[in-house]
């Protein structure tokens, strides 16, 4: 009972404030204060207000609550225990090099000094001159 006379006492008042707002020519804002004001007055007519009191003053809610947030919190730090345990695998993946990676059984076998022959069909690349780049670099001291 005492829910629903503040509810509908905050509604009154919402409408109220938007009608002063109305009148100073802010109509978009005298809309949105109208909309909010009613919006207590709405849970009050569809019973929302008294269920929600009733929802208060039961001990078994707030233990399903209790239960809820206990819940929420293991799967949080299931989470974050499996985020460490994924990263402490990355780090000894990087730490172990690329074998870890792509064993060395699985890399073309080249012989020493020779060099890799272009696909059949295809022309050879050019040698690479970087003669030019190297000019720039050290015009600018690098």
């Amino acid at each position: 009972m005492l829910a629903e006379t503040v509810c509908s006492a905050l509604a009154a008042a919402g409408l109220g404030i938007a009608a002063v707002t109305a009148f100073r020519r802010r109509y978009l804002t005298a809309t949105r204060i109208a909309a909010y004001a009613l919006v207590p007055a709405g849970l009050v007519l569809t019973g929302v207000v008294e269920w929600a009191a009733g929802i208060v003053l039961q001990p078994a809610v707030w233990v399903g609550f209790g239960l809820l947030g206990l819940s929420w919190l293991l799967l949080a730090a299931t989470r974050a225990v499996e985020r460490r345990g994924a990263g402490r695998a990355r780090k000894a993946a990087e730490a172990s090099g690329p074998q870890a990676v792509a064993p060395s059984a699985a890399a073309p076998q080249v012989g020493r000094g020779s060099r890799p022959q272009p696909a059949p069909g295809r022309a050879a690349a050019p040698e690479e001159d970087f003669s030019d780049i190297e000019a720039i670099l050290k015009k600018h001291g690098i």
